[in-house]
């Protein structure tokens, strides 16, 4: 919320569109709230979102950075069963090869964690870099072009934080094969997978990290 004194501190960017210069104190600390309760989700409802609430969440991420203004995100709903399916049949075989790279006490705590829902979420959604996009002339890419991948992760963060600020959670599922996912969605040779996200509403929110409850990892200090 921005208070009287501030609101007038505003920069024209044209008709509707102002710059806001100054935030409340009261307006940092809920954003302070909403980083603290923007978590992992794994564990979700299974009620569909309202209509056209996905679409402003993605409506949001457009506002994120990007490489030369190139934009290189791509959002791909998964709403078939067929490839959902696959998809859950891609984690499983990922999961057990990841479970079979730890041993003793900590194998035993991994195959009793919760690493994704995919078949609670209702929302599925895999998250592409283009990289045969032309928007942005390839600025800011030459020396390091893994910036299109970097530009889509700040893409996916504001995402994930619109939807916490509208009582949505979201999970990241990472133990996947980037490249069998891209054929079972039959994407383009040019996009590279770099998120695979389920979104709905939560079955339990918290604002300790699920693996630190579960006592796999402390969140540091500093």
């Amino acid at each position: 919320m921005i208070s009287s004194s501030e609101s007038s501190k505003r920069v024209g960017l044209g008709p509707g569109l102002h710059c806001i210069v100054s935030f409340s104190e009261e307006f940092r600390e809920q954003f302070r709230e909403l980083l603290v309760w923007r978590r992992d989700v794994r564990r979700f409802r299974p009620e569909p979102l309202p209509e056209g609430l996905l679409d402003t969440l993605l409506e949001l991420t457009r506002l994120a950075p990007s490489v030369g203004l190139s934009e290189p995100w791509r959002f791909l709903r998964v709403e078939s069963e067929e490839a959902r399916a696959a998809i859950r049949i891609e984690f499983e075989t990922a999961n057990k090869e990841a479970l079979a790279g730890y041993s003793g006490e900590q194998a035993g705590l991994y195959s009793r964690l919760k690493l994704a829902g995919l078949v609670e979420a209702p929302v599925h959604l895999a998250v592409f870099a283009d990289g045969g996009t032309r928007q942005g002339s390839g600025l800011g890419r030459r020396t390091m072009p893994e910036m299109l991948e970097y530009s889509v992760v700040s893409a996916i963060t504001v995402l994930w934080l619109a939807a916490r600020a509208h009582g949505v959670g979201m999970g990241w599922v990472s133990i996947l094969d980037a490249g069998r996912v891209g054929a079972i969605l039959g994407v383009p040779r040019e996009w590279g997978l770099v998120a695979y996200l389920c979104l709905g509403y939560a079955a339990e929110d918290s604002c300790v990290p699920e693996l630190e409850r579960a006592g796999w990892e402390r969140r540091s200090a500093t």
